[in-house]
C-alpha cells in the first residue's frame, strides 16, 4: 500500500474536486481490454463521483495495465485491480469514502468497489455483478453510509465477455481467493477512459 503523506488529505480532497467536475459531464466510459475481449462500461459520476474519479485516476496512471481477473464466483461475481499473473498486489492509493447512499443497485452487469469490513476501505479493487445481487446494496436502515458495495457504473458492451470470463476453469490458486482464481489468467490488458 502506498504510504500515507500529509498531502494524502490534499489528495483527497482534489479527489473530491475531480469528482465533482466529473458529475456535470457527460458519462464518461472506460474500455476493459482483457485477454478474452473488451468490456466498455459507463461509469456513474453523477451518484457516485469520487468512486469514479477514483477509478479513472487508477485507469490513467495505468495501474489496472497488467493484472488479471483474481477471482470468478460463477454465479456472483468476477473481480480484479491490484493483482499480476504471479499473485503479487501492486501499491495502491489511501482508501475511498463509501458512496452507496446514492449509488445504484448491485445488478448484473454493474461494477462495483470491493472493499474490506471498514466501509471507508475501497483502494482499487473492483467487481463486476453476474447477476442480481441487491444483498449488496446499502442498508434502508443505514443513516451513516456505512453498509453496502457503491456501484459506479454498469456495462454497456460486452457482457457476453464477462459471462465468458465467468466459466473458465478455476483453482488457479494464486492471489487472496485461490480457489477462485482463473487456472489461466486471464489478464486485464489496458483500461482505456474515453
Amino acid at each position: 500500500m502506498i504510504k500515507k503523506t500529509a498531502a494524502g488529505g490534499f489528495a483527497l480532497a482534489a479527489l473530491f474536486a475531480a469528482g465533482n467536475a466529473l458529475a456535470q459531464m457527460p458519462a464518461p466510459r472506460a474500455t476493459i481490454q482483457t485477454s478474452m475481449g473488451n468490456i466498455v462500461v459507463e461509469l456513474d459520476a453523477e451518484h457516485t463521483p469520487a468512486t469514479v474519479a477514483n477509478f479513472i485516476r487508477y485507469a490513467m496512471e495505468g495501474h489496472f495495465d497488467g493484472t488479471v481477473v483474481y477471482r470468478v464466483a460463477p454465479g456472483f461475481v468476477i473481480q480484479a485491480g491490484s493483482i499480476d499473473a504471479q499473485g503479487m498486489s501492486k501499491g495502491v492509493h489511501d482508501p475511498i469514502p463509501l458512496e452507496t447512499a446514492n449509488a445504484a443497485s448491485n445488478l448484473r452487469g454493474t461494477i462495483s468497489m470491493a472493499r474490506a469490513d471498514d466501509p471507508n476501505s475501497a483502494t482499487a479493487e473492483f467487481f463486476i455483478n453476474l447477476v442480481d445481487d441487491p444483498g449488496l446494496d446499502r442498508q434502508a436502515d443505514d443513516h451513516d453510509n456505512k453498509t453496502g458495495y457503491a456501484t459506479f457504473g454498469h456495462v454497456v458492451e460486452g457482457m457476453d465477455v464477462v459471462d465468458r470470463i465467468a466459466m473458465v476453469p478455476l483453482m488457479g490458486g494464486m492471489g487472496p481467493f485461490p480457489d477462485a482464481d482463473p487456472a489461466m489468467p486471464v489478464t486485464i490488458v489496458k483500461v482505456s477512459i474515453q
